[in-house]
């Protein structure tokens, strides 16, 4: 898909992102608030639909980039990150974004989501996590719950699921943030921090598959719930929660996170977050305190590091290259007649 043409000079507006394609998810859908969020962010950011490409795969949120006014490559399940890569590096002038789900990411696009968190691609990505299959009419995904019951798994998932936090945190991701689909102002923002970030930026989105997975999220993420459930975590300063910041987090003498009442533990022994702590660690153990989806969850910027990006490196390396060799020639590399012998 092209992007239709905005004048070069002129500010964009929410209207130059949207395509005029018909939006076809599910009445409900979580997508709805991600799409609109990303749209409304697009002219904040500065940035030109001629210069964005979005990529995805297969699944429901992989429909993303039909519904923006951008570029866009809708290509094959799991593949995106490796699409977005190769993308990223022959063209490092464009804002490239991968948009894909739980199922797309995690199961047989999980090769490919790792390398480009390890190696650093200069790409934000966006991962929407409903825990469940949706465009194949609800399976069990590599996100479900264990004991989840579906189409796949008439009697109960008895399959350990991925955490993507944690998960993009063992590939070192240099950012890792989370968020969800009932807070369009905070997707928003965390989407506004990945694409600050040069280098591979994770969100993972928690979004609601209102036919085949419905209220997945909403002990935590529901209005009435959020200050008891939602643990926000703010660079500098300490990790509490609740409607009066009555709880908090520390960390335990037998190296622990746990949850505490900030009365009984003392403000002085709250955990105070450090975004840009080199050593993944901490961050990992903080994407590990919810052991489900109806206990206190940490939202926001986990991990925020900078190290060598990809597409800089290999541009360094094939500067170094001609500066040492000159400009190659194809048909000569093709005339070489190179044999082995086996």
């Amino acid at each position: 898909m092209s992007a239709t043409a905005v004048h070069i000079d002129a500010a964009t507006t929410r209207k130059d992102w949207a395509s005029d394609e018909e939006v076809k998810w599910c009445p409900g859908c979580g997508d709805y608030t991600v799409l609109t969020a990303v749209q409304m962010l697009m002219p904040e950011l500065g940035l030109r639909p001629e210069n964005t490409v979005f990529v995805s795969g297969i699944g429901c949120s992989s429909r993303f980039t039909y519904y923006m006014n951008t570029y866009g490559v809708h290509s094959i399940h799991g593949r995106a990150p490796a699409i977005a890569t190769g993308l990223a590096t022959a063209r490092p002038d464009l804002d490239v974004f991968v948009v894909t789900g739980d199922g797309d990411a995690l199961a047989i696009g999980g090769n490919h989501l790792i390398h480009a968190l390890r190696r650093n691609v200069n790409l934000t990505i966006l991962l929407f996590n409903n825990q469940i299959y949706g465009l194949t009419k609800g399976q069990a995904s590599p996100t479900s719950e264990y004991g989840k019951v579906t189409k796949s798994t008439p009697f109960g998932s008895i399959d350990r699921p991925f955490h993507p936090v944690s998960l993009a945190l063992g590939a070192e991701a240099d950012f890792v943030a989370r968020t969800h689909s009932s807070d369009r102002k905070h997707v928003i923002e965390m989407v506004r921090r990945a694409h600050a970030h040069r280098g591979a930026a994770l969100v993972e989105i928690l979004t609601t598959c209102e036919v085949f997975n419905d209220a997945a999220f909403d002990a935590i993420t529901a209005r009435e719930h959020r200050a008891e459930m939602l643990i926000p975590l703010e660079h500098g300063r300490p990790v509490r929660f609740g409607a009066n910041g009555e709880h908090g987090v520390v960390l335990s003498a037998d190296g622990r996170l746990a949850v505490v009442d900030v009365a009984d533990a003392g403000e002085e022994h709250l955990l105070v977050h450090d975004e840009h702590r080199p050593d993944p660690g901490l961050a990992f153990m903080l994407s590990r305190l919810a052991p489900d989806t109806h206990s206190p969850t940490p939202v926001g910027v986990f991990r925020d590091v900078e190290s060598p990006e990809y597409t800089a490196e290999v541009a360094g390396q094939i500067r170094t290259a001609r500066d040492r060799l000159g400009d190659g020639d194809l048909a000569d590399l093709l005339r070489s007649g190179g044999t082995w012998e086996v």
